[in-house]
């Protein structure tokens, strides 16, 4: 029996966030459970943490000038689970959020 595999390329496309928004990619959820048991596609919970991609050039402030970002390409962080748009590009999804949405980075 033949069973067909997907190619997975990366996309050429690349988000330019606006303003504190971050692009972020989820972490992938976990097939199975501590006790062994597989989980289907709509039994997993999606991980609210994720590595950030692109981010935006930082808050407009009040004199004109931007506040720095506090985080940066590369990072690991901890999010809400109800602030990100979701964002499919070919086959990868990304997060779009806010700055304020991120709880903590992962070290």
């Amino acid at each position: 029996m033949a069973t067909a595999t997907k190619s997975r390329k990366k996309s050429k496309l690349t988000i330019q966030p606006l303003g504190d928004r971050v692009v972020i990619e989820r972490d992938e959820s976990l097939d199975k459970t501590s006790g062994g048991i597989v989980l289907p596609d709509t039994a997993k919970d999606k991980p609210s943490r994720g590595t950030i991609v692109s981010v935006g050039t930082g808050r407009l402030l009040d004199d004109g000038s931007r506040a720095e970002m506090q985080v940066k390409k590369g990072d690991r962080v901890l999010f809400t689970s109800y602030a990100p748009e979701s964002i499919t590009i070919g086959e990868d999804e990304f997060l779009l959020m806010s700055e304020s949405d991120i709880l903590a980075v992962i070290k």
